[in-house]
């Protein structure tokens, strides 16, 4: 039976995270915690849904990206998506003026659109996202990556095989990961906060398992020292810990800032320059060699193809996948694909505004059927943005994420959410409509 798409919404919704904080970074100080929330309707009563993650200005671009890219999908036959899912990808990503576009807004509109595909795909099948994937047959996973520039790093060969090579176990890596789901880490240490803030976050992930933890850096190297002692001393050495500078150090700067970090023995340094600099990324995973300090980035890697390049240089020692800077899910699954070739763990970044609930879906998939283990692999979270918002939160238990059970990406979002964060009308916002857009300066 023909299913069409019936429409296509993309909402700007906003929240005022600058009051309090959460999420504050050296280059995002005041950041308004946001997405753009992408459903889809088809002829069949399903709905797909997706969301888009910003830092509050600039959401009104993708929204509008979302909206334009729509009227190429204009009563769409999703038969034709679920048949071969590259195909739609490959329509919008090489559109013939679009793609002068490159990167960035661009890849991510395109993004809000395959993710509501999928989503809506799984709940057709009555199944999460991650079973979706793991069920399909692996010839549609390969006919969904688009190989052009790609298969110099990775063949649909090699990949098939990736998918195939320990095949017996799938099943009960399965079983075993909808038991106690992948190992998550949370990053607690945002630089707006107290101390006193950090210590109650920190000691409540504690009592609920958690065992690594992540702290923002970069602003001033005492004050980083200093707290980074207190960090230890809460959760001792036996502990992870890693830190996020969200790439505000140039490359020799960011090698000499973390020589002087070295003694807290941190696990790895995230984003320590700029996002796409792959010849930095080298430099500085060489020189903190000596320390066994890794770099870890990708969750604001443009492209597949700047992930390539990471991973096959040796430049990164953790593959930070985002779900809603690519392309979708169609580059995502190539990203973690080409990672297990090089035998990079694949530690999703997680947080904002529904990432979360996306990322776990990636690896399980990735726990699964690709790395076939979940030895080196955590998952970030966050403890806010999550009951308030979402019919289905994600949950976590003794540090490990609760396998999804709903159908989809689970991203149904509470309508009162909805109601109260739309830009510029919801009432979180009235009155205040300037602190939320680009004349709001830090």
């Amino acid at each position: 039976m023909s299913i069409f798409i019936d429409s296509i919404e993309a909402l700007d919704l906003r929240v005022p995270t600058s009051d309090t904080l959460l999420g504050s970074d050296p280059f995002h100080k005041k950041p308004n915690y946001s997405c753009v929330y992408t459903q889809i309707k088809l002829s069949n009563g399903i709905e797909g849904q997706s969301v888009c993650f910003t830092s509050g200005a600039g959401n009104d671009w993708i929204a509008y990206g979302v909206k334009d890219i729509a009227k190429l999908l204009d009563g769409y036959d999703f038969n034709e998506f679920t048949s071969n899912p590259g195909i739609i990808y490959k329509l919008i990503n090489d559109h013939h003026q679009l793609r002068w576009l490159a990167d960035g807004v661009n890849r991510m509109a395109l993004g809000s659109i395959i993710n509501a595909l999928w989503d809506a795909w799984a709940k057709s099948e009555n199944k999460p996202l991650w079973k979706l994937l793991v069920d399909l047959p692996s010839s549609k996973i390969i006919d969904a990556i688009d190989w052009r520039y790609l298969e110099d790093a990775l063949t649909p060969e090699e990949a098939l095989n990736i998918l195939h090579d320990k095949e017996s176990s799938h099943q009960s890596l399965e079983n075993d990961l909808k038991i106690q789901g992948p190992k998550a880490y949370s990053t607690a240490g945002w630089l707006g906060l107290s101390d006193e803030e950090i210590i109650k976050t920190v000691t409540a992930l504690k009592a609920d398992g958690f065992d690594c933890f992540k702290m923002k850096v970069g602003q001033n190297l005492s004050q980083d020292k200093e707290r980074l002692s207190f960090i230890r001393d809460v959760i001792g050495y036996d502990a992870k810990l890693m830190v996020d500078c969200n790439q505000i150090w140039g490359v020799d700067e960011a090698i000499n800032y973390m020589t002087e970090l070295a003694e807290f023995k941190p696990m790895w340094i995230e984003e320590p320059t700029a996002r796409d600099d792959v010849q930095g990324h080298l430099k500085i995973s060489k020189a903190l060699e000596k320390f066994n300090i890794k770099v870890a980035s990708g969750e604001q890697v443009p492209s597949p193809v700047v992930f390539k390049q990471l991973l096959q240089s040796g430049a990164i020692g953790y593959c930070q996948i985002d779900a809603s800077r690519l392309g979708g899910v169609n580059d995502v699954i190539a990203v973690i694909l080409i990672a297990k070739k090089f035998e990079i763990p694949v530690c999703p970044h997680g947080g904002g505004i529904g990432l979360c609930n996306m990322i776990v879906h990636y690896s399980m998939w990735d726990q699964i059927k690709v790395a076939s283990h979940s030895d080196s692999q955590v998952v970030e979270y966050l403890n806010f943005l999550q009951e308030d918002v979402f019919v289905s939160p994600v949950q976590v238990k003794q540090g490990h994420y609760v396998a999804p059970s709903c159908n989809g990406w689970g991203l149904e979002m509470q309508d009162s959410f909805i109601e109260d964060h739309l830009y510029p009308s919801g009432k979180v916002w009235n009155g205040r409509e300037e602190s939320g857009s680009i004349t709001f300066l830090a």
